[in-house]
């Protein structure tokens, strides 16, 4: 609504398909992209030591230090080879549909809009969302736990 650019940085596990909405900025940089890496490592705790591999683009927002959080962790980073959207498809899945799904329905104000809004629908995509490749379970479900279709979000 204001013709400003606002990025949005998000990780997400590949073999759930939960998704992690980690910061919205109209100025990305470097040590903000690293803070949000340390920031996410302390939300997952114990689970962070599951995941073996990152896969990321050639942004120059991941600078050295982002990637030596990640790897203090013991994650391995790859990074995708230039110019190659498909490489890394499931974040460019996810991205297309967030936007078609949900953001070209609305119109954002701001920042503060943008992080309630990305924040409920990962909500429903994480809780409420079928995936295909999950059996049309979301990935939040577990086997065996009924899913509630006439819940509202």
């Amino acid at each position: 609504m204001f013709l400003r650019r606002l990025y949005v940085f998000f990780v997400m596990e590949i073999e759930t398909r939960r998704v992690y909405i980690l910061g919205v900025t109209a100025h990305p940089t470097g040590a903000r992209a690293a803070q949000q890496a340390r920031n996410l490592l302390m939300d997952l705790g114990e689970r962070a030591g599951r995941f073996k591999f990152l896969i990321r683009d050639r942004d120059s927002k991941f600078t050295p230090v982002f990637d030596d959080v990640l790897a203090g962790n013991g994650t391995r980073i790859i990074k995708t080879p230039v110019r190659s959207p498909r490489a890394n498809s499931f974040a460019e899945r996810y991205a297309g549909m967030l936007r078609r799904e949900c953001l070209d329905h609305l119109l954002v104000y701001g920042e503060r809009h943008l992080r309630q809004i990305l924040a409920e629908y990962a909500q429903h995509y994480n809780d409420h969302r079928p995936h295909q490749s999950r059996e049309q379970r979301p990935p939040l479900h577990e086997p065996g736990q009924p899913i509630d279709v006439t819940a509202r979000i």
